[in-house]
C-alpha cells in the first residue's frame, strides 16, 4: 500500500465581504458548516475604493499521520511526500482566471470550525459565541489581524514554516500542492499544528494592477473547493500520502551483467522475507547490516562429486570471495543488491545464502540465470493481463494484496507427445495501476506515474502483486482496477478492467 488520504478534521470560510445592503460587512458570520469552502476578493461593489475579502481555513489530523508512521503504516521523513488536495465546486457565478492561491500555515493560536452556513447573507452571526470569523478565531480569542493570522514566509519570526502558492490558469482546476516539509514539520512538533489559510495573494486581495488586463483593477470572484461535509465522498479535503512501496526482486528475472544494457540495469536486487507463522517478523536482535554469499555448486549436500564455491561478486565488490551487504528493508523483509559478472561459469542455479556478520545462517535460496538477448528487428510485445484473486466484493476495512498475471499476448505452447499445461509466465518491470468509479468512470486513485511512482506494481519470482486499502474508496459502488506498462520507452494502457465493489 502506497497511498493514504487524511480527510480535514475541520474547516471553514471567513469574511469581511458586505452584506446585501452594501452597507454591513459579514466579519462576524461563521460558515463552518457548509458543504463548500470559499475564497475571493471583490474590487469596487460599495464604493470606487473599497475591497472585500473570502478566506479559508484547514485543518488536518496531523496526529494520526504521526500515529500511522509508529505504526510502520507509512514510510519515515524523505520516503513520502505529502500532498494538499482540494477539489473544485463547480457553480453558477463568476469564475476568475489567472489567479493564485497562497498556503500559509495559521499562526498564534486555535480556532474553532463552528456550526454557520450562510453564504450569501452572512446571517449565521457568532456574536462572540463558538465557531472562527474574520475577528475571532475561537469564542473569546480575536485574531491579532482581522482576517487570521498566518506566517507569510519560511522563516516568520523565527519560525521555520513552510508556505505555498499555486496557480490557476482556467479557474476550475483543483488545487494539488506538495506540501511534504511542512507536513514533516508538523510531525516532528516543532510547531504546532494550527492548520493552514488558503486565499488569494495580497495583490490580487487589494485588486491592485494587474499587467494581463486594460484595466488597472479588477476582482477574482469566486473560487469554491468541497468542504469536508460535502456529500461527495472524493471531492474532500485531504492531505494524500504518496510514497513508492515497490519492491523489484529479481530472483525469477536475473540476468548476467552485459555491455548492452546500462550499468543500473545490470544491477539485481534479491529479497528475503521471513515469514514465521504466516506473519513477517523482524529478526531478533538483528539491527546491523546482513550479509549474502552467492554459491555455485550444491549447499548443504556433501556428497562424492559435489562442491559448494563462493564466487567472486560483481557490481563493483572487486575483491573474490566477499560477501555481499545486504540491510533491512521494513518488517520482516531483508534485500541486497549486486551484479554475477561476465566470468562467472554459465551455471544453471546459483544459491544465495543470508547470514550475520557471525556466520548465523538465516535463509537459503536460489536463482538462475539469463542472458541479455538483442535481436536483430523491432519488437513491441503485448501482454495479456489478469488478477488471479480477484473478487467480486471487498468490505471497506480490508486492505487487500492483488496479485497479477502476465504472459506475451502471442504465446503458443510447444507440443510434445505430452501436452504441458505450464503457462509461461512474464514480468513487466515498469508497471502501474489505476481505480475507477465505474458509475462514472471517475478517477479514483490514478496512475501514480509520476515522481512518487506511488502505484508502480511490485513483483517478484511468483509474479507482481500490489496493495489496496479499501479505505480509499466509498462503500457502495463498483469500482474498476486497470493496468498502463512501460513498453518501448511509452506508456500503454492495457485493455483489461477488474471490476469489485466495495461493501460496508
Amino acid at each position: 500500500m502506497s497511498i493514504k488520504r487524511y480527510v480535514a478534521s475541520k474547516d471553514s470560510t471567513i469574511t469581511n465581504a458586505f452584506k446585501m445592503d452594501l452597507r454591513n460587512r459579514g466579519t462576524g458570520s461563521n460558515m463552518g458548516a457548509s458543504d463548500v469552502l470559499e475564497t475571493f476578493s471583490i474590487y469596487a461593489q460599495s464604493s470606487s475604493t473599497s475591497t472585500e475579502v473570502s478566506r479559508m481555513l484547514l485543518q488536518f489530523p496531523i496526529s494520526d499521520i504521526s500515529t500511522d508512521r509508529t505504526n510502520g503504516k507509512i514510510p519515515v521523513s524523505g520516503s513520502v511526500s505529502f500532498y494538499l488536495r482540494l477539489y473544485n465546486a463547480p457553480h453558477g457565478e463568476t469564475l476568475p482566471k489567472d489567479f493564485t492561491l497562497v498556503i500559509n500555515p495559521v499562526s498564534g493560536q486555535s480556532w474553532e470550525e463552528g456550526n454557520g452556513m450562510d453564504m450569501d447573507e452572512y446571517s449565521d452571526v457568532t456574536n462572540d459565541g463558538p465557531g472562527a470569523n474574520w475577528i475571532n478565531a475561537s469564542e473569546g480569542n480575536t485574531w491579532v489581524n482581522p482576517g487570521g493570522d498566518f506566517y507569510t514566509s519560511s522563516y516568520s519570526a523565527g519560525y521555520n514554516l513552510n508556505h505555498y502558492k499555486t496557480t490557476f490558469e482556467t479557474g476550475p482546476e483543483d488545487l494539488e500542492e506538495n506540501i511534504t516539509a511542512l507536513v514533516e514539520e508538523w510531525i516532528a512538533e516543532t510547531e504546532p499544528n494550527y492548520g493552514i489559510g488558503v486565499y488569494l495573494t495580497a495583490s490580487q486581495e487589494t485588486g491592485s494592477s494587474d499587467p494581463t488586463v486594460a484595466a488597472p483593477q479588477r476582482s477574482y470572484y469566486t473560487k469554491r473547493f468541497f468542504s469536508r461535509t460535502s456529500e461527495f465522498f472524493f471531492k474532500r479535503p485531504v492531505i494524500e500520502a504518496r510514497w513508492d512501496s515497490s519492491k523489484k526482486d529479481k530472483r525469477g528475472n536475473f540476468f548476467f551483467s552485459s555491455s548492452l544494457v546500462p550499468q543500473a540495469d545490470n544491477l539485481h536486487t534479491l529479497y528475503f522475507y521471513n515469514f514465521i507463522r504466516g506473519q513477517l517478523k523482524n529478526i531478533p536482535n538483528e539491527t546491523g547490516p546482513v550479509y549474502v554469499d552467492i554459491y555455485s555448486g550444491t549447499i548443504g549436500n556433501t556428497s562424492p562429486g559435489t562442491s559448494s564455491v563462493l564466487l567472486p561478486q560483481g557490481g563493483g565488490v572487486p575483491t573474490a570471495g566477499t560477501s555481499i551487504t545486504g540491510g533491512w528493508v521494513e518488517k520482516g523483509i531483508y534485500s541486497a543488491s549486486f551484479a554475477v559478472t561476465a566470468s562467472t561459469p554459465r551455471l544453471a542455479t546459483l544459491y544465495d545464502v543470508w547470514r550475520d556478520s557471525n556466520g548465523k545462517e538465516f535463509h537459503t535460496g536460489s536463482f538462475t540465470i539469463s542472458d541479455f538477448q538483442s535481436l536483430n528487428h523491432y519488437f513491441i510485445p503485448e501482454y495479456v493481463t489478469s488478477i488471479v484473486n480477484l473478487r467480486p466484493s471487498y468490505h471497506k476495512q480490508d486492505v487487500v494484496r492483488f496479485k497479477t498475471y502476465t504472459r506475451s499476448k502471442d504465446w503458443n505452447p510447444t507440443i510434445y507427445s505430452k501436452a504441458s499445461t505450464d503457462i509461461e509466465t512474464n514480468i513487466v518491470e515498469d508497471a502501474y495501476y489505476r481505480v475507477v468509479r465505474m458509475v462514472d468512470n471517475s478517477d479514483v486513485v490514478r496512475y501514480g506515474t509520476g515522481s512518487t511512482n506511488h502505484t508502480r506494481i511490485s513483483y517478484d519470482v511468483s509474479g507482481s502483486y500490489f496493495d489496496l486499502d479499501m479505505s480509499l474508496l466509498e462503500p457502495g459502488y463498483a469500482y474498476g482496477i486497470r493496468f498502463v506498462y512501460s513498453i518501448g520507452g511509452n506508456y500503454e494502457e492495457q485493455p483489461e478492467l477488474f471490476k469489485f465493489r466495495v461493501l460496508e
